[in-house]
């Protein structure tokens, strides 16, 4: 058993170092500094002779260079402790210490503390972060020695900025506690993890040589989540794969990367529902002055080519920022078929194996349908609705979410007859007055709710583009059935987890069974140690976009260590442009920050669209003192001009 140590020298920092050494002297160098330089060592470790031949380890200080600042009389402070029989003695005088050199803020000697924390970690096969009168700790220790394992241990009680580490690996891991595990990178947790995972054979596993890995991260799934965390682990030196496969819904619709959002979610969503003001704004124009005489109508293919002309280019944008950050993008469906292995098929069915330290699953959800009979023959969902190549006229929405209603919403608005088919009450989970006062102002303009019914049967009655369809439906408070034909029918009464079909059971990671969902703690971690989960498919949390973003991003951070790069200005394109081709680089964004009082944020300034409104909300935050990591933590709005304020800077 090894002791790791954490020391510094008093006019620098001293690198983390773990391991035997000999009377060699210690390297040290400045904060972010590539090349060390050669004070002497600060601690080294001594090799004992131990029971039956073994060795044991002591950590001892090394013979001081110049006399310390300690009191006349000082005493020396020497503990003990003992595991099967290995004795480790803390340095007398003054104990290991750690923190940043020189004049620099808190955040700095923070960010330098878990710099040399992930560089400890990541040198360790083992690595135990303990206290030497703890029980459990001693426990984790004695399985790994009876397992002939060699571990670095800290002992947290025994150096003077103990504390500030538990604190910072309590940011890293979510684990306030001792032990602190970590096996091969991956952070198993405290006691009652690292046995369970003994007793499953997963710990056994985890001590593979992780170079036998093709891969540092493996993402399956490239939505917003999987990819805000692929890029991140990139940025921050991991070798990185994506994963992504889309299967086309039962009427043949697939996309390119950039999951639900971007192909069939909040972004053509919003520019058909742009496209809908307009023609509301049309309306609006006469009492305004506008004068027109020829008549206006709306053109369905005309919109659908240009908003998946658009589309289009946001699918190569992420693939060519993957390629930009030397992350691998295979467009293959990811399956586990052991613990670090996944197979890859491709559309042709050709299998490709990969391997990873470690995992994140980030496949989303799809529409649910009814299962009745012609459900996935003749209705289309939110997955076939945004590329639809003829335009869907009279159209049965079955179904009262919010996917359901603002479909309808802007259907409604491109002047088609539209029905809401509800089967309970508008808008469940969100406040029932104002989701009432949301129908309400939908039957005003033109939407008709059928309240307290579900469809029992679709059959289709013609063939076309579109065709007809006739729905019997039956109500939810008695025998009453009735029936309506339409155009198209549009299914949005909820979405199922991708999560049963991707071999999860092959290697233990648990799921609800009735949802799909996968539990995980506080740092997205599911039940098996190496493996994570971001987004949509996670149990408890908001199934939202900009979550899925912030949520990736942390992930990668608290896995591989964060970045100290920051951005303070920006230029941005509103959605509500592109399509209609205005320029992309006019709209600009800034933010000026005191950095002598925390990165409070002093000034804000943004020229696009809305400014008004986006900037009255800053405006409350800054004088509730506002400051740059308090913006980064924010989660915006999506998609919308103010979210740039958390997205971009």
């Amino acid at each position: 058993m090894r002791r790791a140590v954490l020391g510094v020298g008093r006019a620098a920092a001293w690198r983390i170092r773990a391991g035997a050494e000999s009377g060699q002297q210690r390297q040290r160098s400045p904060p972010l500094s590539p090349v060390p330089a050669p004070p002497p060592p600060a601690f080294r470790f001594v090799s004992r002779p131990g029971p039956a031949g073994s060795e044991s380890e002591t950590v001892e200080q090394s013979p001081p260079q110049s006399p310390g600042p300690g009191k006349a009389g000082d005493a020396p402070n020497r503990r003990s402790g003992h595991v099967r029989g290995a004795r480790v003695l803390s340095p007398p005088g003054r104990r290991a210490h750690l923190s940043s050199p020189g004049p620099s803020s808190s955040s700095e000697a923070r960010e330098e503390l878990r710099r040399r924390l992930r560089e400890l970690i990541e040198r360790s096969r083992v690595m135990i972060f303990s206290k030497s009168y703890c029980p459990h700790s001693t426990r984790v220790k004695e399985l790994f020695s009876s397992l002939g394992v060699e571990c670095n241990v800290l002992e947290l009680d025994q150096v003077d900025d103990g504390a500030k580490i538990q604190e910072v690996l309590s940011e890293i891991t979510n684990q306030k506690t001792v032990p602190n595990v970590f096996v091969n990178k991956v952070h198993v947790g405290g006691c009652d993890q690292t046995f369970q995972a003994y007793q499953s054979g997963l710990l056994q596993k985890l001590l593979e040589e992780e170079s036998a890995y093709d891969y540092d991260l493996i993402i399956v799934g490239g939505g917003s989540g999987g990819l805000s965390c692929a890029k991140e682990a990139a940025i921050l030196g991991k070798k990185v794969m994506v994963l992504d496969f889309v299967v086309p819904s039962p009427q043949g619709t697939s996309w390119g990367l950039g999951g639900t959002c971007v192909n069939v979610g909040c972004i053509p969503k919003k520019l058909m529902h742009q496209a809908a003001l307009l023609g509301q704004a049309l309306c609006d124009s006469r009492k305004f002055g506008w004068e027109y005489d020829q008549q206006v109508k709306h053109n369905w293919e005309t919109m659908t080519k240009a908003i998946q002309n658009h589309i289009s280019s946001l699918n190569w944008g992420y693939r060519l920022s993957l390629r930009e950050k030397a992350v691998a993008y295979v467009n293959s469906y990811g399956e586990f078929v052991e613990h670090h292995k996944i197979k890859a098929t491709n559309k042709k069915g050709q299998e490709t194996y990969y391997t990873a330290a470690q995992f994140v699953i980030a496949t989303g959800e799809r529409p649910r349908y009814l299962g009745i009979q012609g459900d996935k023959e003749y209705c289309i969902t939110s997955d076939d609705l945004f590329s639809l190549p003829y335009c869907p006229g009279k159209t049965l929405v079955v179904g009262a979410s919010y996917v359901a209603l603002e479909c309808a919403g802007f259907l409604a608005g491109f002047g088609l007859d539209v029905t809401v088919m509800v089967r309970s009450i508008l808008l469940r989970g969100f406040d029932q007055e104002m989701a009432e006062k949301v129908g309400s102002y939908m039957e005003q303009h033109g939407v008709k709710f059928l309240r307290k019914f579900i469809p029992v049967m679709i059959q289709q009655l013609e063939k076309g583009s579109p065709g007809k369809l006739k729905v019997l439906a039956k109500s939810t408070e008695g025998t009453e059935t009735i029936e309506g034909v339409y155009n198209t029918v549009l299914l949005a009464i909820g979405r199922d987890s991708c999560t049963r079909k991707i071999g999860l059971e092959k290697i233990g990671v648990k799921i609800n069974e009735k949802s799909g969902k996968i539990p995980v703690n506080d740092v997205e971690q599911t039940s098996v140690p190496y493996v994570y989960a971001v987004g949509d498919i996670l149990e408890g949390r908001p199934e939202l976009t900009p979550v899925a973003i912030q949520s990736g991003k942390l992930l990668a951070r608290r896995l591989f260590g964060a970045s100290l790069e920051k951005i303070y200005h920006t230029l941005f394109w509103p959605l509500e442009w592109t399509v209609a081709g205005r320029e992309n680089n006019t709209c600009y964004a800034k933010i000026i920050c005191n950095k002598l009082d925390h990165d409070r944020v002093i000034g804000f300034h943004i020229l696009g669209p809305n400014a008004g409104e986006v900037t009255q909300g800053f405006a409350a935050a800054m004088k509730c003192g506002l400051t740059k990591q308090l913006l980064d933590d924010t989660i915006g709005i999506h998609p919308t001009c103010g979210e740039v304020g958390n997205r971009r800077f």
